[in-house]
Order: C-alpha cells, then sequence, then structure tokens
C-alpha cells in the first residue's frame, strides 16, 4: 500500500488531524491548543496530505533552512497507524531534502509519544530533551 503524497492547503483537515491525534498529549501534558498560532505557522509550511483509497489517511507538514529539513508534523489518522505510512512520509521528506542538497532531517516529538520509537527506528536519535519534548535528527546518506 503505497500513499499519494500531495500538496495541501486544507488548513482545516490539518489542524483536525492535529487535534484528534495530540489532544490525549496535551491533556496529559496539561497544555493548550493555539489555534492563532496554528494559523500564523500554516502559511510557513509546505504540507501534504498522505492519500490511501481516496482517503485522507494522513499529513505531513515541512520547512526548511540552509542546513536542515523539519519535519514540522506527521500525523496519521488511528486507522491506517502502523501501515507505514509515517516511513513513507520521512522518506518523502529526505528525498525532498535530498533534492536540494540538504543532509540532515530534524524534528519534535513528545517524550511520552510512542511514535518516538518509528523515529529511533529510522535513525533519528535524540539531540537534547527539553520541557517533556526531544529534539531529534538524522544524517541522510
Amino acid at each position: 500500500m503505497t500513499p499519494i503524497i500531495r500538496p495541501t492547503n486544507d488548513k482545516a483537515f490539518a489542524e483536525n488531524i492535529i487535534i484528534q491525534n495530540m489532544s490525549a498529549y496535551y491533556n496529559q501534558l496539561d497544555m493548550r491548543w493555539d489555534t492563532a498560532l496554528f494559523a500564523k505557522q500554516w502559511g510557513e509550511l509546505d504540507s501534504y496530505e498522505l492519500i490511501i483509497n481516496a482517503s485522507r489517511a494522513g499529513l505531513l507538514c515541512i520547512n526548511h533552512d540552509e542546513n536542515a529539513y523539519y519535519i514540522r508534523e506527521l500525523q496519521i489518522d488511528h486507522k491506517w497507524q502502523r501501515q507505514g505510512l509515517g516511513t513513507t512520509a520521512i522518506r518523502y521528506t529526505e528525498e525532498i531534502a535530498k533534492q536540494a542538497g540538504i543532509h540532515l532531517l530534524r524534528l519534535r516529538v513528545f517524550c511520552i509519544n510512542p511514535a518516538s520509537a518509528l523515529y529511533e527506528r529510522m535513525g533519528f536519535r535524540v539531540r537534547k530533551t527539553e520541557g517533556g519534548t526531544h529534539y531529534m535528527e538524522r544524517r541522510i546518506l
């Protein structure tokens, strides 16, 4: 099962899947979703939807500077999790970075989020932990 990954400007879809997937972590960490901050940052991201069988199964949001590509959001709908979509999205980001001549991927993940295990399996290493968040990076060969 290979998803179609295509650009999206659907901010409502993006915000909904993020809230759906992250609300339990926000509650556990006593954090609040900031719609205004999301709206501000949305315009700074290259955003993609992951499509399986004509259904939106996930969201990938990235940006970059001269040193690294940053995975800002990687959200997979609950019914599609653990089926390789996250891995596919990371590999997609890796290819975009390579084409741009950048050889470093970075991301942040809550320490309590089991997705950190996926990132470690894919070669990401924790560079620092601060405020309940792992800051991870991986070299692209």
